[in-house]
């Protein structure tokens, strides 16, 4: 796998800095992009015209709707068409985009819908319950009427300042925190990361496992497609190894955006000389959750391309260090993405030398300025414009970053944070369980999965009325039904106890192991 060269000027004809979508739209007809494949999504093809046009139809029906500039909108949409066409309506209408996983429970959508303060909510059907009546439009109903209105003129002045977005945390170490990203701040995604990092041009096609609403997957399968007149596939579900398989040969993939979990499930289902439907892959990326080395190694000589790894987070928008497709350093998180800077802190806030472990603190252009309505976690958490990652690092003599894990007790499971606290409140509440606790345990592919690990109120299968199978059976059901299907548990372990401190502490990294 030869690295390519150095990269080239590719300057593009674009407007000054305005509204993102007249500018997307704008940079496409002047670059010559409009009759070029943008998304494609099932059998049908939409072009970067098509895509905006569409857009603009759907900006008109919004606004009939009562939507004005400054107004917020929960999508709680799958990838796909709907989703880019309301995003780039909301951000014509100079309104901001509230984004969200449409996999999420009632409660935690009603949460989010309140906390952002949106005027509608737009999602796909079978979740419309999830918000209030009249503040609800359905995805389908939203596309039917844009076929036939008129396309809305872009919102302005629109600066590069103004909220475009916003994205919430996973919720992991309390409520979920809304973070506010800017009209000018893909710009810095695509220029910093999609040029400077991946070299993407107009002959891409990318395909991205993470999910539009996803820091990592925005800027995968939306920015990077726009803003360099190539083309993204979109699915809604969770592609597995065969789906991605047919979409990636398909459609000639050239780049390949996903999590370890996800390339873990890819290399052990495929055999020795299964790599002709990856013939068209130059680059892959890993996100989400550290990349075990072994398996990197796999991936790349499955996917015949190099894998490169890369750490960002939602409050920075997109990846802050990344190897890149000149310069890749396997086993680490690269260097720092050009225009942001890393510093590697102890407890106490001081830096700390090459080679010592601590907490990776960040700073650079599209990092935020703070939470939603929360002004005391935000001063907790950015301190003079540095964001705390809460990632334990450790700076190598060559300038690249290794991941180390988490500062506090998070898991990372198919490029998802989950709070094991959250999984262990819900199974707790089963009359059968005494103790329980949930980790991410690694499997013998390197992939994570959680695990609960319960010691039950009265042994396994002595007690009246409690049977090992049966109780595992009813805590995953609780789980998946009181939690987002991701949260739930693969597995339940009855254990006669859970490895404690002398004063009671739970040994997490003991539980992560599966054994004790």
């Amino acid at each position: 796998m030869t690295a390519p060269a150095a990269p080239t000027p590719r300057p593009v004809p674009a407007p000054a800095p305005a509204n993102l979508a007249e500018y997307l739209a704008v940079r496409a007809e002047r670059a010559g992009w409009s009759a070029r494949p943008a998304f494609v999504e099932g059998h049908r093809v939409w072009t970067h015209g098509e895509i905006h046009d569409l857009a603009a139809r759907v900006a008109t029906v919004l606004a009939r709707r009562g939507v004005a500039a400054g107004d917020r909108i929960l999508l709680a949409l799958p990838d796909g068409v709907p989703w880019v066409s309301t995003f780039l309506a909301t951000a014509r209408l100079g309104a901001i985009a509230v984004l969200v996983n449409p996999a999420l429970t009632a409660d935690e959508h009603r949460f989010m819908a309140e906390n952002s303060k949106a005027v509608l909510c737009v999602s796909g059907p079978g979740i419309e319950e999830h918000f209030e009546a009249d503040r609800w439009l359905g995805a389908d109903h939203l596309s039917a009427q844009a076929c036939t209105a008129p396309p809305a003129t872009a919102a302005q002045p629109v600066t590069a300042r103004a909220p475009l977005y916003i994205q919430y945390t996973s919720g992991t170490t309390g409520p979920p925190k809304g973070v506010v990203h800017c009209h000018g701040d893909p710009a810095a995604y695509w220029e910093l990361i999609g040029q400077d990092v991946l070299d993407i041009g107009p002959q891409d096609v990318t395909f991205s496992v993470s999910k539009l609403f996803y820091a990592y997957g925005f800027g995968n399968a939306f920015v990077f497609p726009l803003f360099s007149g190539s083309s993204a596939v979109l699915t809604g579900g969770r592609p597995g190894p065969a789906l991605t398989d047919d979409l990636v040969a398909r459609h000639r993939v050239t780049v390949l955006y996903s999590v370890p979990s996800a390339y873990a499930a890819l290399v052990d289902e495929r055999g020795a000389g299964h790599t002709a439907c990856f013939s068209s892959v130059r680059a892959a990326v890993s996100a989400g959750e550290g990349l075990p080395m072994t398996l990197g190694e796999r991936v790349g000589e499955l996917l015949g391309a190099p894998v490169l790894e890369q750490i960002g987070s939602t409050e920075a928008g997109h990846a802050f260090c990344a190897n890149t497709v000149w310069d890749n350093s396997p086993g680490t998180v690269g260097r720092p993405v050009p225009r942001f800077e890393l510093e590697v802190r102890d407890g106490t806030g001081a830096t700390v030398p090459d080679g010592a472990d601590g907490e990776l603190w960040v700073r650079g252009p599209t990092v935020t300025p703070g939470y939603l309505g929360l002004p005391e976690e935000s001063r907790a958490r950015l301190v003079g414009g540095w964001l705390g990652t809460r990632d334990r690092v450790r700076r190598e003599p060559d300038g690249s970053y290794r991941h180390l894990g988490r500062v506090d007790d998070l898991e990372m499971v198919g490029g998802i944070t989950v709070s094991p606290l959250e999984v262990e409140n819900v199974l707790r509440h089963h009359p059968s369980v005494r103790e329980v606790a949930v980790a991410a345990v690694p499997d013998d592919r390197g992939a994570t999965r959680l695990h609960a690990f319960v010691v039950p109120a009265l042994p396994a299968g002595k007690g009246p009325g409690i049977d090992g199978r049966a109780l595992s059976a009813d805590l995953i059901a609780l789980a998946r039904q009181r939690l987002a299907s991701f949260k739930a548990p693969r597995a339940v372990h009855l254990v006669p106890s859970l490895p404690r401190t002398p004063s009671g502490k739970l040994r997490r990294h003991l539980v992560r192991q599966g054994s004790w």
